[in-house]
């Protein structure tokens, strides 16, 4: 009993940690955005995303999997944690030098030979990944998140001031290039210095074999995931334009902004405290239950909200300039909505040892993926971001179906828990796009739309007793109460 308590406590300060370090950091990091944003054009954009697709490929083998088999094996010491760091390590510089040798090649696709300096310096960012990832996952398993505040906290400020004084100067997309890898490298600086672990001079085959039994099957859904949607981003930027590759990017960097930290807040906390808990079904399926509920309750409403405000959210922060991005922001949204759904259920998933399924969901998913991207892409790129928003829902419901059996969690109670704040959200969504019609400056509009929005969905979550608010108010009195002990 003692043990399920302290557990509980190190998941709620976990959060607690892990939703201030998103919340804070992504708020500046926001800001720094939007001031990018104005500076800069499209275009400059467009360029670094283009680079970013094969620079993300390559990061799926450094960072995906080999944190998580650290993670889930109970056992794992320093001879397990050395093993991974140095085959990380092993495994980014192979691959910085395959992207350095083929940078030409690269820029040549793209018919824009300045392309391949930017390609050579932002793929430092490989060796910068291998050493955080082992870092992160040493944080994770021995729930330090207050760790992660500090690092993230630092990386963004840093990195974001010196991008935008470089965007003042006139430095264009190596303002961005320098925001990319100055983050990664504070980040892992500042790890380095607070977390009470250093790689030793320790080599152990038989628990490298072991490790990738596990991790390999995630890291090979994520590469599967990660071809996905940088095929998406390949071709609307080869077949169409970079402008229209930055308006899809921006449109969509608000909703993933939000919903990537949340998930990451999630995903980071919930998966080890399921990995401690394994042995135990019962346990799994309640944390995963909370999950859904509270991430929902949070989510749904900052989307619709978001989708009800786009246009004169993007008129006010990024300028006329941008407005081209509002019908891909909306349709992101929705797509976003869906994934801290699917997070909870392949954390459950993945917590009780069962990679496997992972890899074989992934590439169901990215079959169906991948008919309807190239069966979209004749019809321009409006048209491959409503297939990606469909392909969303498809697999929410898919990564649903495996836990039915594994944790007794199926459609029909996963649904009944986060349909209360789906049908709050839409009443609020509803009566804030409604607002967007008073005819009166963009600015004042927007912050009528989220005084009303936040109030109404606080009140109607007080009405309507939704669990998650009554959750959400027990949980901050518990804490108030502890502080003043």
């Amino acid at each position: 009993m003692g043990g399920n308590t302290s557990l509980k406590n190190q998941v709620i300060s976990g959060l607690f940690w892990k939703f201030g370090e998103r919340i804070i950091a992504q708020g500046v990091s926001f800001v720094i955005s939007v001031i990018l944003a104005r500076l800069l054009m499209p275009e400059q954009y467009g360029v670094i995303a283009l680079i970013l697709i094969f620079i993300n490929i390559a990061n799926v083998f450094v960072t995906n999997g080999l944190g998580e088999s650290l993670i889930q094996k109970q056992d794992s010491g320093d001879t397990e944690f050395s093993t991974m760091f140095y085959c990380s390590l092993a495994i980014s510089g192979v691959l910085y030098m395959m992207i350095f040798i083929f940078a030409p090649f690269i820029a040549s696709f793209y018919d824009n030979e300045e392309l391949i300096i930017l390609i050579r310096i932002l793929a430092l960012q490989l060796p910068l990944s291998a050493i955080k990832t082992i870092q992160h996952a040493y944080v994770s398993k021995h729930m330090m998140f207050r760790k992660f505040f500090f690092s993230t906290l630092g990386g963004t400020l840093i990195s974001g001031t010196i991008g935008v004084i470089m965007a003042y100067q006139g430095c264009g997309v190596w303002a961005l290039a320098e925001q990319y890898l100055v983050n990664s490298a504070i980040d892992m600086l500042v790890l380095f210095f607070t977390v009470p672990w250093r790689p030793k001079l320790m080599f152990d085959m038989q628990s490298a074999k072991i490790l990738f039994a596990y991790g390999w099957k995630l890291m090979l859904s994520q590469l599967i995931n990660t071809l996905y949607n940088e095929l998406r981003s390949l071709i609307i930027g080869k077949i169409y334009s970079s402008a229209d590759l930055a308006y899809y990017n921006r449109g969509n960097h608000f909703p993933s902004l939000i919903i990537t930290n949340i998930n990451t807040a999630i995903s980071n906390v919930l998966f080890p405290a399921m990995s401690k808990v394994n042995n135990s079904i019962a346990d799994v399926k309640n944390m995963t239950r909370r999950s859904m509920k509270v991430s929902s309750y949070i989510i749904f409403p900052l989307m619709t909200g978001m989708i009800a405000a786009a246009e004169p959210m993007v008129r006010v922060l990024l300028t006329e300039k941008w407005i081209f991005c509002v019908p891909f922001l909306r349709l992101c949204c929705i797509y976003w909505a869906f994934q801290p759904l699917q997070t909870a259920n392949v954390q459950a998933i993945k917590a009780v040892g069962r990679s496997d399924i992972c890899l074989k969901l992934e590439v169901i998913k990215k079959l169906i993926g991948f008919a309807l991207l190239f069966a979209s892409v004749p019809f321009g790129v409006f048209a491959i971001v409503i297939s990606n928003t469909v392909y969303g829902g498809i697999s929410m419901l898919i990564n649903i179906r495996p836990n039915k059996k594994l944790i007794d969690y199926g459609y029909k109670e996963q649904f009944a828990d986060i349909v209360p704040s789906f049908l709050l959200s839409a009443f609020m969504g509803g009566a804030v796009y409604a607002i967007g019609f008073i005819p009166t400056d963009a600015v004042i509009v927007l912050v009528i739309q989220i005084i009303s929005g936040i109030a109404l969905y606080i009140a109607g979550s007080y009405y309507f007793k939704i669990d998650s608010f009554v959750f959400l108010a027990g949980s901050i009195k518990k804490g108030k109460r502890a502080k003043t002990k």
